[in-house]
């Protein structure tokens, strides 16, 4: 069926229930806290496997900074216009319309659910190593992981938000702590091993397979947009804590990657499954494993924490404008989507057994991406239906730089897909599915526009 968008929709009245309780410290928690993660002490090895040079290795780092700055200019602009919960979803909806909307909500939920099953995937694999008789019980503890932070964000919105700033704080001074030890304290030397460097068009398919990696690392700074509804200034809290949480990431992971070559040989990063810990125990001798690891855990239970915030609110707002079932739209006395919370965790649960950390990270990948260049030519759409709406904050340089974050993302999710055509084949399905899913609800309704 052909989409048609006559006239803009208006946004729905705000649910009964979410709570304008969130400030300046949490919008930037939640951009820093959400994007910091395990990814930054693992995903190296992964990036350094596919471009295993130092030149490399590093512009793949700060192309990956490029593009964040890109997007956060545009997310910015669209979450202080429409400071409502849902993210994407709501701009994708606003500009195209139902049907799309429903297609952009749709991934992005798929995405966030992903997110949290990559990262609760890292805290089971290294608490054996921490904590012996946890070995071998990996997805037990997988299953714990994700039953108490649930616990925290049913009872209420303060109490994630809370446990997400101490978390942001804790974890941000831990690898800042890292950084400084790389460059002031003595290492042992670790030796350069042969590497083969690819030229040409393999060069560039290894650039996708490495921009994988990055992305899923990067990605997280605009989470704050799923919250716009409890943030008590939106207008001018989401875009200063998007920017501000989105320099202070860039800091951190342009000065790790560094620190990481300072410590330990490219050569030596590729193939590395926890280049945290190789830097580690180069500078701490054998304590400098266990140390790592525990950085790394509450790194990670941040990053879930945060998502676990932004998941339900997709499924809040589909559900109030009429995509799903109105009783996914409950919203708890502590200001919790309830409902679709425990809908989002029965996926994530469910999908712990789709395969291994780098299956699940391709894919997220993907579905990152498409969520980017939905959002990005939301933006255009808007700014030519709409010119005079109320926009608190406006991109900088457009239509130039927009644009470029636009082309950028279409390039990359083609490079992607080539560069790894089993996990675009898996994410074809989702879309499919998607459509299918959305016939179902179109025939359980009125037309849609």
């Amino acid at each position: 069926m052909t989409e048609t968008v006559a006239t803009p929709l208006a946004p729905s009245a705000p649910p009964r229930g979410l709570l304008r309780v969130l400030g300046t410290a949490f919008g930037l928690a939640i951009a820093v806290g959400a994007t910091i993660g395990g990814g930054i002490l693992r995903t190296p090895g992964e990036v350094a496997a596919a471009l295993p040079s130092a030149p490399l290795f590093m512009g793949v780092w700060v192309v990956g900074a490029v593009i964040t700055l890109l997007g956060a200019n545009i997310f910015a602009e669209l979450g202080a216009m429409m400071p409502r919960a849902g993210g994407p979803y709501v701009y994708a909806r606003r500009a195209f319309g139902e049907g799309i909307g429903f297609f952009v909500g749709w991934i992005d939920w798929i995405n966030w659910c992903l997110g949290p099953l990559v990262l609760t995937l890292i805290v089971g694999e290294y608490a054996g190593d921490l904590i012996p008789p946890l070995a071998g019980h990996a997805m037990a503890v997988d299953f714990v992981t994700l039953g108490g932070l649930a616990v925290l964000q049913w009872i209420g919105v303060r109490s994630g938000g809370r446990t997400q700033e101490l978390i942001t704080a804790l974890k941000a001074l831990a690898l800042v702590a890292l950084v400084v030890a790389a460059f002031a304290l003595p290492h042992a030397a670790l030796a350069a091993r042969p590497a083969v460097v690819p030229h040409g068009v393999p060069l560039l398919l290894a650039f996708g397979v490495a921009m994988q990696g990055v992305i899923f690392t990067y990605d997280g700074y605009y989470t704050v947009l799923y919250c716009g509804e409890e943030i008590r200034d939106p207008g001018r809290e989401i875009p200063r804590s998007m920017f501000r949480g989105t320099w202070l990431v860039i800091a951190i992971y342009l000065l790790i990657t560094a620190a990481c070559l300072v410590v330990v040989p490219v050569s030596r990063i590729a193939g590395d499954p926890f280049v945290g810990a190789t830097m580690a125990r180069a500078i701490f001798g054998a304590h400098g494993d266990t140390v790592i690891r525990l950085i790394m855990i509450v790194s990670v239970l941040g990053t879930i924490n945060a998502e676990l915030m932004a998941v339900p609110r997709i499924l809040l707002a589909m559900s109030r404008d009429g995509l799903l079932a109105r009783q996914v739209g409950r919203v708890n006395a502590g200001g919790t989507p309830h409902v679709a919370l425990a809908l989002s965790l029965a996926v994530i649960v469910g999908s712990l057994l789709y395969g291994s950390f780098n299956a699940l990270l391709a894919l997220d990948s993907l579905l990152i991406i498409a969520t980017y260049v939905a959002s990005f030519a939301a933006f255009f759409a808007l700014r030519r239906r709409e010119p005079d709406a109320l926009r608190p904050y406006r991109a900088r340089g457009h239509p130039v730089l927009p644009a470029i974050a636009l082309a950028t993302a279409v390039a990359l999710t083609g490079a992607i897909a080539v560069g790894d055509l089993r996990s675009a084949l898996v994410v074809l399905a989702i879309l499919a599915g998607s459509w299918l899913l959305a016939r179902v609800v179109r025939r359980g309704r009125d037309p849609w526009n």
